[in-house]
């Protein structure tokens, strides 16, 4: 009987471009990266203690750099902290009339990664942001992609998932968080919380890993949306192609 029959997180539309898309940067940046461990909130990847300074930011840039295969004198670190915040009540998308958290632009055949500091309260939202730039760099920069792409800001919220980001940029796709005038919603990125659990569950299967023990470090939201994708993908295992000595759905 198939009344119980898994559903995938996401519409039809958004599974078809998920799984094409994470398939064409196995093609772009090989299976290789797939081997590279999952990097996560923790002090194994992030020992250093972070205040917010300038230095510290910097510190940050390149350190997620060196995460994501971006060599570091491509990159050019502009840091803001002198921007008005935001009201505690506005919900913003990176790119959208409340401003940007981040910004990516080639200057004289570098890539200079502009950030807005009143626009990240957190330290994930800050490497979301880093994340989300740099993958610019990896696909912008490389030439991989032309800048016209109409999907170009969604594609590159997903390779922060395939080169291994994807747990930061999830968590940050919509966050609340408390202070004294009450509670603030805040939206950074493309790609919905849905999109990223789907995501996240694909590539974990194209991992050879599809239970993983990371999930725990994922909020509650897109942590339901993976699982749920994970079940979706056990029972349609023919959804993800595993690149050539990565490993097979279980």
């Amino acid at each position: 009987m198939g009344f119980f029959k898994p559903t995938c997180p996401v519409g039809e539309i958004e599974r078809l471009w998920v799984e094409e898309m994470l398939s064409w940067c196995a093609t772009q940046f090989g299976p290789r990266t797939l081997r590279t461990p999952v990097i996560l909130p923790t002090s194994d990847f992030f020992p250093d203690a972070y205040s917010g300074t300038e230095p510290e930011v910097r510190s940050l840039v390149e350190r997620v750099s060196g995460y994501m295969g971006v060599r570091r004198d491509r990159v050019v670190v502009e840091v803001d902290t002198d921007g008005d915040a935001l009201p505690d009540d506005v919900a913003f998308l990176e790119g959208s009339s409340h401003g940007e958290a981040g910004h990516y632009r080639l200057e004289r055949g570098r890539a200079v990664v502009s950030l807005s500091m009143s626009q990240m309260r957190s330290p994930v939202a800050l490497v979301a942001t880093v994340a989300h730039e740099l993958a610019h760099e990896r696909l912008l920069g490389e030439d991989r992609i032309a800048p016209d792409r109409h999907d170009g800001e969604q594609l590159t919220d997903l390779v922060t998932v395939y080169l291994g980001l994807g747990v930061f940029n999830a968590n940050a796709a919509f966050q609340f968080s408390q202070s004294r005038h009450g509670w603030r919603s805040q939206r950074l990125g493309y790609l919905s919380q849905p999109m990223f659990g789907y995501a996240l569950a694909c590539w974990s299967v194209m991992r050879g890993d599809p239970r993983p023990l990371w999930t725990k470090h994922l909020d509650t939201n897109p942590r339901v949306y993976m699982k749920q994708g994970l079940k979706y993908l056990r029972a349609n295992p023919d959804r993800v192609v595993c690149p050539p000595g990565i490993g097979t759905p279980d």
